[in-house]
Order: C-alpha cells, then sequence, then structure tokens
C-alpha cells in the first residue's frame, strides 16, 4: 500500500516540485495539494493523508497554528518544510514541540534546485514520518543514510569492564531521537531543581540545538543549555550535545565534564548516542543511569549495553510511549535494559534511581 501525502504550501513552486519529486518515489503517493490549512482540511476530508507536508508561513492559518490544531483533532504525521533563518530556527523548535514528525529547511534562494537535490532527504522524512506513532502530540526524522555505518570506535576506544566505584556523584545520561523533544521535554520539566547532573543526546541538525535547549531551560526547573567544550556536569543541570557535533563524559576526580568533539558520523549521526554512552561507561561506569528513548535505528543500544557491562543502571521507554519504538527496542533486543518504563514515568523512575 502506498504512503499518501498532502502538500500544503503558499507557493505554486513548491507545490509542483514536491508533488512531482514525491509522486516519482515508490511505494508514496501524493493525493493533493493546497495553498493554506483552512482549504488543505476542506480538501483532505475527502481523502485523509498518512503524512502532510507543511510550510510555515501561509495565508489564512500559519503552519504552527495549524499542526497544533490538527494534533489536537486528527493526530497525523506531519513534515515542516520550511525557510531557515535566525527566526526559524525558534520556529522549528516550536514546530517540534507543538508535533512534527520531521523538519526540512529550504533556503530562500535556489529554492528549486534544492528541493530537487534534497530528493533523497525528502523521500526518506515521508518514508520515517508514515512509521511514526502520532498521538495526541509528537516530533523528527532521518537524514540519508552515508555509504558507511561508523561504530562509537571511531571517536573513542571501547572501555575494559567496570569504571570506578560509586560515589555520591551521579550522572545521567539519555539518548534519543524521532519524538525526542517532546518526551525531553516531558521529563525534564518534571524534575526537582535538585537533580543530577544530566548529559543529553538528542539528534537534531545543527543550529536548532541551541534554541530547544533555551526553550527547555525556561519551562523546567532544571538549568538546561546546550553544551559547550569544558562544561562542568553539576546537579541541576542537563548539558544538550550541539547539533553537528559529538559529546562525550569525561571525569577528573570526583567531577564530570563533557567534550565537545568533531569526527566522523556514528551509527549516521552527529551526535551519536552510541558515544555519550561508550563516554559514560568509561567515565561513570556504576555512578551513571542510562536512559534510551524514542527514536528510530539502533543508535545508543551498543553504547547503552557498555553501560550495563560497567555497572551502570539502564532504562528503555516502552512501546506504547514511543512515536518510534526503534532505538529502545534495539538495546531490549541487545539485553542492554534493565527496566522498561513509560514516559509518564521516566522522571520518577530517575528520581528512583538515584535516591531523591
Amino acid at each position: 500500500m502506498s504512503i499518501k501525502v498532502f502538500v500544503v504550501d503558499d507557493s505554486a513552486v513548491v507545490r509542483q516540485v514536491l508533488t512531482g519529486m514525491l509522486s516519482a518515489a515508490a511505494g508514496i503517493e501524493v493525493i493533493g495539494s493546497a495553498t493554506d490549512p483552512v482549504r488543505a482540511l476542506e480538501k483532505m476530508r475527502e481523502q485523509w493523508p498518512d503524512v502532510i507536508v507543511l510550510d510555515v508561513e501561509m495565508p489564512r492559518m500559519d503552519g504552527i497554528t495549524f499542526l497544533r490544531q490538527l494534533m489536537q483533532d486528527r493526530p497525523t504525521p506531519v513534515i515542516i518544510c520550511s525557510t531557515l533563518t535566525e527566526k526559524g530556527a525558534k520556529t522549528t523548535i516550536e514546530a517540534l514541540s507543538a508535533g512534527a514528525v520531521a523538519v526540512v529547511t529550504k533556503p530562500k534562494l535556489g529554492l528549486k534546485q534544492f528541493l530537487t537535490e534534497s530528493a533523497s532527504e525528502l523521500v526518506a522524512a515521508v518514508r520515517a514520518a508514515a512509521r511514526a506513532s502520532v498521538k495526541r502530540h509528537a516530533a523528527r526524522a532521518a537524514a540519508p543514510e552515508p555509504a558507511v555505518k561508523h561504530s562509537a570506535d571511531v571517536i573513542l576506544s571501547a572501555g575494559s569492564g567496570r569504571a570506578l566505584s560509586r560515589t555520591t556523584e551521579r550522572v545521567v545520561a539519555i539518548g534519543t531521537s524521532t519524538g525526542g523533544t517532546q518526551a525531553l521535554e516531558e521529563v525534564l520539566s518534571a524534575l526537582p531543581r535538585v537533580s543530577p547532573g544530566i548529559v543529553i543526546v538528542q539528534h537534531m541538525p545543527e543550529k536548532f540545538t541551541a534554541a530547544f535547549a533555551a526553550r527547555l531551560d525556561s519551562i523546567c526547573r532544571i538549568a538546561v543549555k546546550e553544551a559547550q567544550h569544558g562544561d562542568r556536569v553539576t546537579p541541576g543541570r542537563a548539558l544538550i550535545a550541539p547539533g553537528g557535533k559529538h559529546m562525550l563524559l569525561r571525569s577528573s576526580g570526583a567531577q564530570y565534564f563533557v567534550e565537545v568533539v568533531d569526527g566522523p558520523l556514528v551509527n549516521r549521526h552527529k551526535p551519536s548516542v552510541d558515544v555519550l554512552f561508550r563516554s559514560a561507561a568509561k567515565s561513570a561506569g556504576a555512578n551513571a543511569l542510562g536512559i534510551i528513548m524514542t527514536g528510530m535505528g539502533d543508535d545508543g543500544a551498543a553504547g547503552l549495553l557498555e553501560m550495563r557491562n560497567a555497572g551502570a543502571q539502564t532504562v528503555a521507554q516502552d512501546e506504547q510511549s514511543c512515536v518510534v519504538f526503534g532505538m529502545p527496542k534495539e538495546a531490549i533486543a541487545l539485553d542492554a535494559v534493565d527496566r522498561i518504563v513509560p514516559l509518564a514515568g521516566m522522571a520518577g523512575e530517575i528520581q528512583r534511581q538515584l535516591n531523591l
């Protein structure tokens, strides 16, 4: 059965190029298009799509307002295809928080050429979105896969056995991808101000993580920031790996800090969850809690097993509350998980595990 797609964009060029490009892909059928959300709703009532490709700036109703309404009334996987500007980074975070499964950015100039060259990314995003489980809210998708799938070995070597003995200094390492922006918002906003230091990899493009961290910081009792090289991991603060860089947890005496480094994609991602988890296994061992949440693919599964083998407690989000049950499923299959917990119980699990 083909994936039914509906395109909503006020640009005739975008509608034409997207329709032609997606229709040419195997297993995808564009069932219609519209210049704005109001007209789109009228058309979609005749045949509801599996995936909606949506612009942000449109007449009569903007894309974010429409997205929020859609997730309230009839949750449907949505891909935002919008212009990237300084303001657009903030808009992207709003879109992901409101329920978009993926965001594909487009330039103001050379639009037709860009959309044509980005065909594989857009097709991959549509296919990923069609598999997403959107409830009354959701979040991001897969980029084209590189030819070589590197492991964490390209960034740092594996540890040997259990690391360190338990101390009073604890750290939580979290990895997530598709659906993770909302999942992280729910977990972090529920934590008390007195919480252990947290390090996070959320698969997200460069330039978006700073805006995402700022949004979380504004709604959480703990402090949240985009990590910078050398930042201390301290109680009451969460550090989010910057898009386009790997983040490693390091220790110096009883203190933890992060290294932000460049390098190849690992498991087709940068930042990679496997890189963070391996570094947590080596630097924190039994002093760490590893958590893998909603996301596509297998990034983080091997690293979580290394954390468990190093003495850390490990937790996976359950299938029912995941937007995409890919990363947690792979970790469970590897026997890397001690406990499986629903999203609504994740903040409580962190507090229980660390005796807060």
